[in-house]
């Protein structure tokens, strides 16, 4: 599974882009809203099922890539 930066930034053309926030990281974040509020004790558990679901979006996403 591909999991590549998010938002990369390149500062030559010669150079690699900037480490920063994965795809992964991103499509995380992106799932929270979805996901319904719990009590605080169970935010290891919110953040597992985060990514959870982004771990599928990139495995969809990879799909979408071989299908090219």
């Amino acid at each position: 599974m591909e999991n590549p930066q998010a938002f990369p930034q390149y500062t030559g053309m010669y150079t690699s882009m900037t480490e920063g926030m994965t795809l992964r990281d991103y499509f995380a974040g992106q799932a929270l809203p979805i996901i319904e509020v719990a009590p605080r004790d169970e935010a290891k558990h919110i953040a597992a099922f985060a990514y959870e679901i982004a771990d599928a979006m990139l495995k969809e996403r990879s799909k979408e890539k071989d299908d090219e």
